[in-house]
């Protein structure tokens, strides 16, 4: 009985333990990428390197494991992976980072604490979220939006006194100041930036959500999404970087530990892990525990880049972080748990019946009279 009870509380703990390991793998990549590019590397290069860092390190495990589960392609199947690697590699994670050129790590992170309340909308519209009107968890799930949203808001309009930073950063300290200062200008566009990527970021989930319905294969639609994407990356990175090849070039430094970390964590294992969660949980849950991600950046940041925080911002962070906290126990009700299998007891008289009757142990839907009592006994040949 208790080691029933242990492997009922560990399949339940599955997936709240997979969508923190997303949410530290995601709070490395963006302290990392802040890094990186206050060395100077290009956000667009450096997009088109961690796909194809990706790609390579999936694919072997997708070719193997997927190979009795990966169904046919066909084009429908393919336009919406070409959708996907468009959405989330290249529109998503190119504003994302260029807003935290214009912000900083922790504002960045702090931002895509709207994405839950996008995603609950879209996926409310795509009949993928139920709401009941009377039902005390969708009223919570209602208000928990609205409250994040508002919480965003107050990050980004409300800056309030600095209350200070810890240790030394590892990027250039002019550039590192005039992310971190006063630019208004500067902050509204970079946050411009970060909500249109956390759009297309919802916009993703939702579109994997919905891919792996017909495309039940994580590792092989993850090595898709990471190939197609570095591709329509390298496009758009020739584009906006024509004329300095010199982008193109990275040695042994922070820049390469930045693309090989996030390729394998921020795209490869990323995407995988949160393809296998909303199989049972749905797109909302997947996206609930960003403020987890924001927590972790503002302390690593703090600590390596020494990014200085803001009363308006911790202020704004928590309002997010108490909404979210509504959304996520207005969802705890829309999953039910399979029922715990039992091993019910054999009753003597039932242990007799079944040997008097163990002749007829291949007939299908019989009907056998016992004394005054007739049993129905339905077995599979």
């Amino acid at each position: 009985m208790d080691n029933l009870r242990t492997r009922n509380w560990l399949e339940r703990a599955k997936p709240f333990i997979a969508v923190v390991f997303l949410q530290f793998g995601f709070a490395g990549v963006d302290v990392l990428f802040k890094a990186a590019m206050n060395k100077g590397m290009s956000n667009y290069v450096l997009v088109v390197y961690r796909h194809a860092v990706a790609f390579i390190v999936i694919t072997p495990f997708a070719f193997i494991l997927d190979k009795k589960v990966r169904p046919k392609m066909t084009m429908s199947i393919f336009m919406k992976i070409v959708a996907l690697s468009m959405l989330e590699p290249v529109i998503d994670q190119n504003l994302y980072f260029l807003g935290m050129k214009y912000t900083t790590a922790t504002f960045a992170a702090a931002m895509t604490n709207i994405i839950p309340a996008i995603t609950f909308f879209m996926a409310y519209i795509l009949r993928l979220e139920k709401i009941k009107i009377k039902s005390i968890h969708s009223q919570a799930k209602v208000v928990g939006t609205l409250v994040t949203i508002s919480g965003a808001m107050v990050m980004t309009l409300m800056k309030g006194p600095i209350l200070g930073a810890l240790g030394t950063h590892l990027g250039d300290n002019h550039n590192q100041q005039h992310n971190n200062g006063t630019n208004i200008q500067h902050t509204i566009k970079g946050t411009i930036m970060i909500i249109t990527g956390c759009f297309s970021w919802s916009c993703f989930v939702i579109l994997q959500s919905i891919t792996l319905d017909t495309y039940p294969a994580e590792l092989s639609l993850t090595s898709w999404i990471c190939l197609l994407g570095a591709f329509e990356g390298a496009v758009v990175a020739m584009i906006m970087e024509r004329g300095n090849p010199s982008v193109w070039f990275v040695k042994w430094d922070i820049k390469l530990v930045a693309i090989i970390y996030s390729g394998i964590v921020g795209s490869g294992l990323a995407y995988y892990v949160q393809g296998v969660v909303m199989q049972t949980r749905g797109p909302v849950f997947v996206t609930a525990f960003s403020p987890l991600c924001m927590v972790i950046v503002a302390i690593m940041s703090s600590i390596i880049l020494a990014e200085q925080l803001f009363l308006g911002r911790v202020i704004g962070a928590i309002i997010i972080v108490l909404g979210l906290y509504l959304v996520v126990w207005g969802k705890s009700k829309d999953y039910n748990p399979p029922s715990p299998i039992s091993i019910e007891p054999i009753l003597p008289d039932k242990q007799i019946a079944n040997e008097g009757n163990v002749k007829m142990e291949h007939c299908n839907d019989e009907v056998i009279t016992v004394g005054s009592s007739s049993v129905r006994i339905i077995t599979q040949e």
